[in-house]
């Protein structure tokens, strides 16, 4: 069995703590056995590690998040990575052509599909064995799972199976998919044994293979990247699941949950404030602030509190599933990132009046024994202020040291990158006619290789 998890979206139903740099499984907001900051994607990692499926893991994710995941998983999986981001139906056929000529799985294996944000706990992961087992005593193509309703809500689609069974163990055909039905009707929907459809399901490989052929897609993964632009958009749901004319799904009596809004997300969070503040006179109220300054709260009831970089979320938590039509106007650039060497966070933008530049200041943390890429850019300059650490500099193969107080000016064109020997802070000062993070050419990425370089060209 093969595990493919789907790494996507911006997550704007968490707005201002996520945004398309930053997406909610990333968000490290919920804590681990030991008490310490986990985030989604670290949670559902650790369980797979401690079911012994980390070998037969995989994470399909677009380039954005590519050091997100590095950063935060320990012995990271093989990453699959989108060449743009689409729908689930052209990333799990992309998933499908790497297992196929990337790895070499058997056209009779079993791929499992899960987000990598769902929120469950050690026992689902069972079922999934359960899943896999079912599939290939009963000669099964394709399967999905499906949950076992606590409360009826509209925040989950349903799925209806054809006979009413009280038995949550059996394998049970389907008779449709409801999406997000209202209250009253999610009511009479579980009194029909219906299910949540928590976007979990399984297939043999050669049954994707043969749809991907049937569309006239590649199936070989170099031919598959090529094309993969021109793709079109659309969910595995509506291109293969709901055209499907037999459909089993595998119930599952146990805790599962979608953290996506922030209603749920706060009823999982150990803690009621996490960052500065202070909160007062209040009942069922969760801050979180990621910002240097205090935050207070008085005399509130059932609000949750969020201030970040990209902004304040003052709402009521029970119409927080709504955040994401409210802020659908807001095209702000992010003002925070995280990334595989540390983060980042914007201070201030503005266009100089004299000569019509941008200019961009920015706080960069590199965490100890991390690296910068070795890289330049064509349209800027960076001045960069150290105001805590120390490293080493390279600036055109050329090596120095680097300490706090060290000012640093980099002109377009001049290869450099910066390797940190305790954690690093700087302020830099970006000043050009286009500040854009694609305005940049990496030659390395490594500090051994950086260095090599720098050794080599001594030689010259």
């Amino acid at each position: 069995m093969k595990l493919i998890l789907l790494s996507g979206g911006s997550g704007t139903r968490l707005w201002p703590l996520s945004n398309d740099s930053r997406s909610k499984q990333f968000l490290k907001i919920l804590k681990d056995e030991h008490g310490n900051d986990e985030s989604m994607v670290q949670r559902v990692w650790r369980q797979i590690r401690n079911m012994s499926l980390d070998s037969s893991t995989f994470i399909t994710t677009s380039k954005s998040q590519v050091e997100m995941i590095q950063s935060q998983l320990n012995d990271c999986p093989p990453l699959i990575i989108e060449p743009e981001r689409k729908d689930t139906f052209p990333a799990i056929a992309l998933s499908a052509s790497y297992l196929l000529s990337q790895t070499n799985e058997s056209p009779d294996e079993v791929v499992v599909v899960l987000p990598v944000d769902l929120y469950v706990e050690d026992d689902f992961f069972r079922q999934i064995f359960q899943l896999e087992k079912i599939m290939d005593e009963e000669e099964l193509n394709i399967a999905l799972l499906g949950v076992k309703p606590l409360v009826p809500t509209e925040k989950y689609g349903y799925i209806l199976p054809k006979v009413n069974s009280k038995n949550v163990s059996s394998l049970q055909e389907v008779d449709c998919f409801i999406e997000k039905p209202p209250v009253e009707r999610a009511k009479e929907l579980i009194d029909q044994s219906a299910l949540w459809n928590c976007g979990i399901f399984a297939f043999k490989l050669k049954y994707l293979v043969g749809i991907m052929e049937d569309r006239g897609l590649p199936v070989q993964f170099d031919e598959m990247l090529e094309k993969y632009n021109n793709l079109r958009k659309i969910s595995f749901d509506f291109e293969v699941l709901e055209k499907e004319e037999v459909l089993h799904v595998l119930p599952y009596e146990g805790k599962w949950k979608d953290l996506g809004t922030w209603d749920s997300l706060v009823e999982e969070m150990d803690s009621k404030q996490l960052g500065k503040g202070i909160v007062s006179d209040c009942q069922q109220v969760n801050l979180i602030n990621e910002l240097d300054i205090p935050v207070v709260v008085l005399g509130l009831s059932d609000v949750v509190v969020v201030a970040s970089p990209d902004g304040i979320l003052v709402s009521d938590v029970a119409i927080t599933p709504q955040l994401k039509n409210s802020i659908k106007n807001l095209n702000n650039r992010p003002m925070y990132e995280e990334r595989r060497w540390g983060w980042f966070r914007i201070l201030d933008y503005n266009i100089n009046n004299e000569d019509g530049d941008e200019v961009l200041t920015k706080k960069i943390c590199i965490k100890k024994g991390q690296n910068l890429s070795y890289q330049m850019h064509t349209k800027r300059t960076e001045i960069w202020n150290i105001i805590s650490g120390i490293g080493e500099l390279v600036i055109d193969n050329c090596l120095s040291s680097l300490k706090t107080g060290d000012s640093v000016k980099i002109s377009p064109g001049q290869k450099h990158s910066v390797f940190a020997k305790s954690d690093l802070e700087i302020i830099e000062i970006q000043k050009g006619p286009e500040l854009i993070e694609e305005d940049v050419i990496r030659f390395c990425s490594f500090w051994d290789e950086i260095k090599g370089e720098v050794v080599n060209s001594m030689r010259l």
